[in-house]
Order: structure tokens, then C-alpha cells, then sequence
């Protein structure tokens, strides 16, 4: 397939669509931003929609569909698009199961359209050049610290605190995407220590312990009750020194020191993505960043800690 710019059509247009989404699709040639689906959001310049099925029906012409929607109702979203032939791109994280993601993946697969899990975080400026230099070297420990105030970058988003919300793993799941991407030796979850609010369903910070070969030492330290200065911060000791990715993957710095650094064009890149695999007819769904968020509730220790108030 090689028709350029594919009409793309945004479904759940709120602070991630406008903020993210939608710049990056107007400043990428090979799309056309034709239509927006919300229930309570209008989008200026496109056509406007409460359902997917509505926008299916009024413009088949649209080749392609973002969703946005919070992840308890994409795999019904995902399902009409892709039965409709259009290719689909998942926010993180993709879907509130391994298993669901496998299905649209199948289905994805049946139609002969494209399906993209995006990993945002992947697509940090600096997560690339830190992967080519671990590429050759023997990785010994590796410490996540990413924390953050959950009322500052997610007020009145009551989804995340409800079942298949994540809590603190959709920011975690970052981390892991990154972690996953420049790691080319396996690590597998052996403990985990999760913390629920007393009026949650999900938690609002985890302490992870990896096992890996060679003696690998991995430990994760999420919390999304962070004041003061927050933390996205990546630390992978080797044998030849540490790299040390920071700002959520947007700089590096080897042993300390300034290594790179560039501004945030995670949405740019991933529309970039994107665009070469519909060009190519292909489909790209890694699904290790959540299975390891899988196993962390499947085998982790849960304490009850004081309820959340916005």
C-alpha cells in the first residue's frame, strides 16, 4: 500500500489526542487529520463523531484510525475498525490484557490491515543511541526510578484508579518499553510489592525485582506519590561503565557525563513509524512491556495504604 497522505480519524480526542496526537498527524505529510469520534470533545477543521461506527459509516474514506479512548474500551473500538479494514494504531498501553492484544493482533492479521502497539516512551531522542551502545557490552545492573505526582499530570482521570486503569504502571509501562527496546538479554519478574489506595482498584506504587542471567541485577521503583523534582531515570551498569538515560529517554549520559540530549518528539516518530508500516503493509505489536506489568499483578504482594484524594 502506497497511497499517501492516508485520512486518519482520531477516537477519544482528550488531552493526549490534542496535545500529542493530533500536532503530530498535521505535521506529518503522510497523514490527513479527517475526522474526530468523542462523546464530549469537538475538534475544529474535521468532521466530528460520538461513535466509531458513525464516522465507518459517513466517511469511508478514512484509511486509518488512532485510538486514544483509555484502555477498558479500545478492544471493542479496535475490533470495529479493523472488521471495517482500517489499519489501527493503539495508544499505550494497548489493550487491559496479553490476551485481547493477541486477538486484534490475529484479526489484524485476517483483514490484511495494520496494527500498531505504539510504545511512546521507545521513541524518546535518546533510547535509540543508548541501545547501539549497550549493543557490545555485558550488562550487569540495572536501577528504573520513575516517579511522578499523579495530580499533576493526570487530574480527574479516574480511569487509571479503576480495574485494567494500570495505576502506576501507565507511566511504569514506559520504563519497561524502554527497558525492554535497549536490553537484548532476557529478565523475567520475581517479586513484587504493590500498593493500593484504600478507595482503588489499581495501585499507586510498585517496587519490582528481576531475575535475569548471569547473576543480572534489576529492580524497578515506581510511585506516583512524588513531590518536588520528578524522576524518569534509567541507570544500566556494564562492565565498560554506566549509561544512564534521563527525562524519560530524552538524555544520556555515559558515566556521568553529558552523552546526548534532544528536545521530546516521542509522537512525532511514532506517526513516522507508523506511516513506514502502512507503506509496507506490516504490523508491529511487542507485547513484553505488559506481560511483565502481567506478571507484576500476578505474583505481587499487595498492601492497602491511606485512600487517594484529588
Amino acid at each position: 500500500m502506497t497511497k499517501t497522505p492516508y485520512k486518519i480519524g482520531v477516537v477519544g480526542v482528550g488531552e493526549i489526542a490534542k496535545n500529542q496526537h493530533i500536532p503530530s498527524i498535521n505535521r506529518n505529510p503522510d497523514f490527513e487529520f479527517a475526522a474526530g469520534v468523542s462523546r464530549h470533545q469537538k475538534t475544529e477543521g474535521v468532521d466530528n463523531f460520538t461513535a466509531i461506527e458513525d464516522m465507518i459509516s459517513a466517511r469511508p474514506d478514512i484509511d486509518v484510525v488512532s485510538l486514544c479512548v483509555p484502555p477498558q474500551v479500545r478492544y471493542g473500538i479496535a475490533w470495529a475498525a479493523l472488521e471495517a479494514g482500517k489499519h489501527v494504531m493503539l495508544e499505550k498501553p494497548p489493550g487491559i490484557s496479553v490476551v485481547e492484544v493477541e486477538s486484534l493482533a490475529r484479526f489484524a492479521e485476517q483483514k490484511g490491515v495494520t496494527l500498531f502497539a505504539t510504545w511512546h516512551s521507545r521513541y524518546a531522542a535518546a533510547v535509540e543511541t543508548a541501545k547501539n551502545w549497550l549493543a557490545d557490552k555485558k550488562i550487569t545492573d540495572v536501577k528504573i526510578i520513575w516517579k511522578e505526582d499523579v495530580k499533576h499530570w493526570h487530574p480527574g482521570q479516574t480511569w487509571i484508579w479503576q480495574a485494567g486503569g494500570m495505576g502506576v504502571f501507565d507511566p511504569g509501562i514506559n520504563a519497561l518499553s524502554i527497558l525492554t527496546h535497549i536490553m537484548d538479554v532476557p529478565f523475567h519478574l520475581q517479586e513484587a510489592d504493590l500498593a493500593f489506595p484504600s478507595n482503588c482498584e489499581t495501585p499507586i506504587a510498585a517496587q519490582l525485582k528481576f531475575a535475569g542471567n548471569d547473576a543480572l541485577s534489576l529492580t524497578a521503583d515506581f510511585d506516583w506519590r512524588q513531590t518536588g523534582p520528578q524522576h524518569w531515570d534509567i541507570y544500566v551498569q556494564t562492565t565498560e561503565g554506566e549509561v544512564h538515560l534521563a527525562n524519560g529517554g530524552n538524555d544520556m549520559l555515559i558515566d556521568g557525563k553529558a552523552h546526548f540530549s534532544a528536545d521530546n518528539a516521542e509522537y512525532d516518530n511514532i506517526y513516522a513509524r507508523f506511516a513506514e508500516l502502512l507503506k509496507s503493509n506490516q504490523s508491529d505489536i511487542d507485547l513484553m512491556p505488559l506481560k511483565h506489568v502481567a506478571d507484576a499483578f500476578m505474583l505481587g504482594k499487595r498492601s492497602v495504604v491511606e485512600a487517594f484524594e484529588e
